[in-house]
């Protein structure tokens, strides 16, 4: 579960159109092309600054914040997960249950952000047309003991751009993971029960110290 986070967050470092890179990109860039371009500053920055590495949890959390979550679809995301609950749920158990999927993945992403150590990211030829509107990056991530392993994520163009709303590593999908264990929260206390179940995973995992690359 560990090495699932990291990788989740190094998929999503990876795509994370920053000021970090510079200049912007060029409208009509692929999306693959524009991850290439990118991720080696931003992992380089993760694994360089000293503040992250001691797991300053205000640098990771804002890190977060700032150069990753915007271009990611959460409210598409957390729809998925959700399956056909997502369509019974009122607008605002929607966005409650969108908050709270939220934050639940940004404590994942700036935990495994604390941890990047050695990884690299080589990126396989992306299979699409020009016109495409939703494509699959392919990569797979490089570590200094063990096999490579794979890591593709979906993106979709929207008119903020490309944004993320699904990763997969070592063949599994992260929102269908997440559906199970919707579906089955929900099953015992229907929506609001899924929302109070995340708010309180988030509570324990706020009060909680990141980990290190050392730890």
């Amino acid at each position: 579960m560990k090495l699932i986070k990291q990788l989740i967050a190094v998929a999503t470092v990876a795509f994370a159109t920053s000021a970090l890179a510079a200049p912007a990109p060029a409208a009509n860039e692929a999306p693959d092309a524009l991850v290439k371009r990118i991720s080696s500053e931003v992992l380089e920055t993760a694994k360089s600054d000293k503040d992250i590495q001691a797991g300053n949890q205000k640098k990771v959390m804002d890190l977060v914040e700032t150069k990753i979550l915007p271009y990611v679809d959460f409210q598409r995301m957390t729809s998925l997960a959700a399956g056909r609950y997502w369509r019974e749920a009122t607008p605002e158990q929607q966005k409650q249950l969108s908050a709270e999927f939220r934050t639940l993945l940004i404590f994942t992403y700036s935990g495994a952000l604390s941890q990047v150590k050695d990884q690299t990211v080589d990126f396989k030829p992306m299979r699409s047309s020009p016109g495409d509107t939703e494509v699959e990056v392919r990569s797979q991530v490089n570590q200094a003991r063990g096999e490579p392993i794979q890591l593709n994520y979906r993106v979709a163009k929207t008119d903020a751009g490309w944004k993320i709303y699904d990763i997969n590593v070592l063949g599994a999908w992260l929102v269908e993971a997440y559906k199970g264990t919707f579906a089955s929260e929900i099953s015992k206390g229907g929506i609001d029960g899924l929302i109070k179940t995340l708010a309180a995973k988030n509570q324990k995992l706020a009060s909680k110290p990141l980990k290190t690359a050392g730890k």
